[in-house]
């Protein structure tokens, strides 16, 4: 194929992704030196027209400009003909990443999403973007939990120094509004939530499942500071949060007799991480969601002579280690029978650890096929590679759960 059937390629590929049912897109992977490093495009509502915001990363700068469908599809090819080699987009039924090189060559590579009961094949999808503007929870109507935390003044005006917070606890809900399907047929929602600390998260899983969506539901909450149990407690004493309790304990130790549908695991640390996730998929639970911090870990075990003249640096070894250990992860549970996603949580601008991972479990049973860990390119393979052996992978062995055996 010469470079202008590439051309045409890319141009069909780009066109098929810039409509109304485009969440965003990525371009990234710079292919000449500059100040340039990523583009990032989402569509927007102006003035009741629907626009493309691009935003351009250049150096410390941040440049915004809208632009029509016509011109951005334009500014897109070029980007990935002159300057970039790769472009990755979420749309509402699919997901496209776009590869290209120096040479002029177009790879394209499409997953299809399944439709969720509001965005079905024909139907049109709510913009992620108005949705992060037109919050859950929104600035100036008092929700009690915010304002007993400090995020709301008492006349439900969002405190300035929160905006933060408040837009953090808005970006988790959309999330839990995703997975509301899953537990469209259970009478109970019962929710175990690992390290909850001081709960700003906790508080509002229950307020929108309990208050707002009208579900009945039992949370616990679980962590290790006597302290923090109390306070939180205390702070649902006083909101009269029925079925939210907290109590002081080890996620490692932690067992539960009940049926437990959902178990989140927000900034637990190391591999903390992995004995949540253990502990969920050995109780069958339906929805994981596991926002990781300070992967340690792999970054003290991983080595590799291919790639000894990157991870000589401490800083890179460190970031890479850490993107390892959470597709680890994903790559488990997709493993186990779960559909799993790393989503960004929050922008990096104010943490790097802005990862979660978010699983659903396909069908009734985790039904994992013994080939799935075995074939050809499977986790055991590249724990060989890079010589690592991942709390998680153990975890698994010891619960009878990697080659297949039902928890």
């Amino acid at each position: 194929m010469d470079k202008s059937e590439q051309s045409v390629k890319l141009q069909r590929a780009i066109s098929q992704i810039v409509s109304e049912r485009l969440y965003r897109i990525i371009v990234s992977r710079p292919l000449i030196k500059g100040e340039l490093t990523k583009v990032t495009v989402r569509p927007v509502i102006i003035r009741r027209e629907l626009v493309f915001q691009e935003t351009r990363y250049a150096g410390t700068k941040v440049l915004h400009e809208n632009y029509d469908a016509a011109k951005i599809q334009d500014r897109l090819v070029y980007y990935l003909q002159e300057e970039f080699g790769q472009l990755e987009a979420e749309c509402a039924d699919k997901k496209v990443t776009i590869l290209t090189n120096k040479k002029g060559t177009v790879t394209v590579r499409e997953k299809k999403k399944a439709a969720t009961p509001d965005c079905g094949p024909e139907q049109e999808c709510s913009f992620e973007h108005n949705r992060s503007k037109n919050h859950i929870l929104k600035d100036g109507e008092k929700v009690d939990f915010l304002a007993a935390l400090g995020v709301q003044t008492p006349e439900g005006r969002v405190v300035k120094s929160k905006y933060h917070k408040f837009k953090q606890i808005n970006r988790y809900l959309e999330f839990i509004e995703d997975i509301l399907p899953a537990f469209q047929n259970e009478d109970t929602i019962r929710i175990v939530d690992f390290g909850c600390g001081k709960s700003y998260l906790t508080f509002a899983l229950y307020y929108y499942l309990k208050i707002i969506q009208n579900k009945n539901i039992e949370i616990i909450g679980l962590d290790l500071k006597k302290d923090v149990i109390d306070d939180c407690n205390a702070l649902k004493d006083k909101l009269g949060y029925q079925g939210l309790r907290f109590i002081k304990g080890d996620i490692k130790d932690y067992e539960n007799g009940d049926k437990i549908d959902m178990v989140v695991s927000l900034h637990a640390c190391d591999t903390a991480t992995d004995y949540a996730i253990a502990k969920a998929v050995s109780w069958g639970a339906k929805v994981i969601m596991a926002v990781p911090c300070c992967q340690h870990e792999l970054n003290k075990q991983i080595s590799c002579e291919p790639l000894q003249e990157v991870l000589k640096y401490g800083v890179v070894k460190e970031r890479i280690s850490a993107l390892i250990t959470d597709a680890y992860r994903a790559d488990c549970l997709e493993k186990m029978g779960y559909e799993t996603q790393i989503l960004e949580f929050i922008d990096l601008e104010h943490t790097p650890k802005n990862l979660l991972i978010r699983a659903v479990r396909k069908g009734k049973k985790i039904s994992p096929k013994k080939n799935d860990w075995e074939s050809s390119g499977s986790l055991e393979e590249l724990e060989q590679y890079l010589h690592i052996h991942p709390t998680l992978g153990r975890l698994m062995d010891q619960g009878n759960l990697r080659k297949g055996q039902e928890p």
